[in-house]
């Protein structure tokens, strides 16, 4: 596994959660019998940590892998290989891709994650009460009167009524629905939880409430999030640092502010360049990629953003770049990340 960690970084900053060459290959099975031709490589050989009490962004583009990732964390899918070490509090510092499935149910105690969809992510035919007292029910933490006042807890701490657990999840709003989805994540009183896009689907009022609310529980219950979006703005707004997903690979990692104002990689670039800023003025100009992006199952050799990068030279087409840090703490996959002047987004509020 790669040090990703900056020599300039304390003891005092040990990484609660480091993914080593993670990989997730999914099988293309074609004819009668379902014979194996090739694989979808969602997640190809990715490196990350998240230190205790920071928010780490994983952006790109719908596709990149970055929700894959996520769940191959919580092992709610089987990563293909790789290490993911997570130091949890009652079985020490584990590899929870070797874990068997009673010690992954344990863990999961420590590791939660809040969905996407806040309306396909709750069961229509249970209450407030079932929902979020469900993981405590499933661990044992709580029974009878004890659950009852533990979910009442939890929906106070998430903005909610207490008398509301009796309801059902039809009888609430969108935003409404997606507090009760961090209640039903937060109920086990986790170290680490996997937020994937958990305000995608609600309108741009409520996404500050919520963003609001993720940093409020965040302070108040020593909360680690891995904050998967697609939104830059968003991601500008509650991450301390933020890494770049393409096609699979991370492409750069860096502190929230050094990404923003000063980007390594042309991809990262030209996501920045497609943030809406609310300024009448004359804005910088956008930059518009050509081409497709990658396939997963056939990418290019080299560098797999080359066909669509404008800063792409020879050695881009047959040599793929490493995982190098190009400053302190801010670490790049391209062959001229130390040599680029990338314009970044310096006009979003940090």
């Amino acid at each position: 596994m790669p040090d990703l960690v900056s020599q300039s970084e304390t003891s005092s900053a040990e990484p609660l959660l480091e993914v080593g060459e993670l990989r997730k290959y999914f099988p293309i099975r074609r004819g009668f019998f379902k014979r194996i031709v090739g694989h979808v490589k969602a997640v190809d050989n990715v490196d990350l940590y998240v230190r205790e009490g920071e928010t780490l962004g994983l952006v790109g583009e719908s596709g990149c892998g970055k929700t894959t990732t996520g769940r191959c964390i919580l092992r709610a899918i089987e990563p293909t290989s790789g290490q993911i070490l997570f130091r949890d509090p009652t079985l020490g510092r584990v590899d929870i891709s070797q874990l068997d499935k009673e010690q992954v149910r344990l863990v999961r105690h420590n590791i939660r994650m809040i969905f996407q969809d806040p309306y396909a992510s709750l069961n229509p035919r249970m209450t407030l009460l079932d929902i979020v007292g469900a993981p405590l029910r499933a661990m044992g933490i709580a029974h009878g009167k004890e659950l009852e006042e533990r979910v009442a807890e939890m929906l106070q701490l998430v903005g909610l009524r207490p008398e509301y657990m009796r309801r059902y999840p039809h009888a609430f709003s969108g935003g409404q629905r997606q507090r009760i989805g961090l209640a039903h994540a937060l109920a086990p009183y986790p170290k680490f939880v996997v937020c994937d896009e958990p305000v995608s689907a609600l309108d741009v009022s409520v996404q500050a409430q919520i963003l609001n609310l993720l940093k409020d529980l965040q302070e108040q219950m020593g909360l680690t999030y891995l904050f998967v979006a697609h939104d830059l703005s968003v991601v500008a707004h509650i991450s301390d640092r933020v890494a770049v997903m393409y096609v699979g690979k991370i492409v750069e990692l860096a502190s929230t502010a050094e990404l923003f104002s000063s980007p390594k990689h042309p991809y990262t670039e030209a996501l920045m360049s497609a943030i809406p800023i609310p300024d009448p003025r004359p804005r910088e100009k956008r930059i518009l990629l050509t081409g497709e992006v990658a396939n997963p199952a056939n990418p290019p050799s080299g560098c797999y953003f080359h066909p669509r990068c404008t800063y792409a030279k020879d050695i881009c087409k047959v040599e793929e770049p490493q995982f190098e840090e190009a400053a302190p703490g801010h670490y790049v996959k391209c062959h001229f990340g130390r040599e680029l002047d990338l314009t970044g987004a310096v006009r979003v509020s940090l």
